[in-house]
């Protein structure tokens, strides 16, 4: 059957089948939202009109498998975060929305249909990311390139940023990737390392540091990117800790925003971190030596990546000229 005519959103999985790792977990229960994160409804044409092409060309998105909240106003300006190597994840990680279970099988046209709907949206900049395939030799590192490649091929302008899976016992990965010639590589850290065995058991912190560090000594003219959430119960000191750890790791740009409990059976909120605390970690990023911090309520990974990419390049060329 032609990918194109079978898409996976017409209905959303009960929760016992979207996740059925966290069917036996109690019930955190969800807090209501402060003020500061209610965003409206998705209801614009060019929202819309995103959604479509997306349908059309079988293609899944982040926004709408993580639930983004930010999907409204992204895809009004017609900015969508591609999820290639399927809908379904081998991990089990506690935060998040994305289905997890037994994949299905790699599709080996969708880098072409992924370059197709970057050309279509006029993309300056575009961020692909992924479910996380411990099941493939190479953690999917080869259709990472085969996308990046294709994009190159139909929007030669359009700038690429990588947002990877951990690669986790995936000799070579890291270097498939690399070697394909991204302009920003991202690979969350997510949480503190002291939350990683509730929040995210399949992962290990010093690797996920270790692939960063990695990638920028594999190509040291390559933007790196890393992001974290907030309000999961880690402490301050902790997050301070996790700056350090990235800038010893050279990282360009820190990303941090408060974690959204997508059921009562995901991990739960432990509070809502203040504007004002956003504000004051953002300012301690920036003193540890970051090119770029976003720090807010609503900040995602792929959140204004076009513009924040706008500026990382800015800062650089002003990093340089002061040396």
């Amino acid at each position: 059957m032609d990918a194109r005519i079978k898409s996976g959103h017409d209905g959303e999985a009960p929760l016992s089948l979207r996740h059925p790792e966290k069917a036996r977990r109690p019930d955190s229960p969800i807090p209501r939202k402060p003020d500061w994160l209610r965003v409206k409804a998705p209801v614009s044409p060019e929202y819309q009109a995103t959604r479509r092409l997306m349908r059309e060309l079988a293609l899944n998105t982040v926004c709408e498998e993580a639930a983004c909240p930010n999907i409204g106003e992204c895809w009004k300006q017609r900015h969508a975060t591609v999820m290639i190597l399927g809908r379904v994840c081998t991990r089990a990680c506690t935060f998040c929305n994305v289905a997890t279970g037994r994949p299905d099988l790699l599709d080996p046209h969708e880098p072409e249909r992924v370059a197709e709907a970057v050309a279509a949206l006029g993309l300056s900049h575009v961020v692909v990311t992924s479910v996380d395939r411990d099941d493939l030799d190479d953690g999917g590192a080869q259709h990472f390139a085969r996308t990046i490649t294709a994009i190159r091929a139909a929007a030669p302008e359009t700038t690429i940023e990588v947002l990877t899976p951990d690669f986790l016992r995936k000799d070579g990965a890291l270097e498939t990737v690399v070697a394909a010639k991204p302009d920003v590589f991202n690979h969350n850290l997510e949480t503190v390392p002291g939350l990683y065995a509730e929040v995210r058991p399949g992962a290990r912190y010093f690797h996920s540091l270790r692939l960063l560090d990695q990638a920028k000594r594999l190509d040291p003219g390559l933007f790196t990117k890393s992001g974290m959430m907030v309000g999961l119960g880690e402490q301050r000191a902790e997050v301070l800790q996790v700056m350090d750890d990235l800038r010893a790791a050279e990282v360009d740009f820190l990303t941090i925003g408060q974690y959204l409990q997508p059921t009562p059976k995901h991990h739960g909120i432990a509070r809502f971190v203040t504007p004002e605390e956003f504000r004051s970690y953002a300012s301690f990023a920036l003193g540890k030596g970051f090119l770029l911090v976003s720090a807010s309520p609503l900040t995602r990974s792929s959140y204004h990546a076009g513009d924040d990419f706008t500026r990382l390049r800015v800062a650089r060329s002003a990093q340089l000229a002061a040396h």
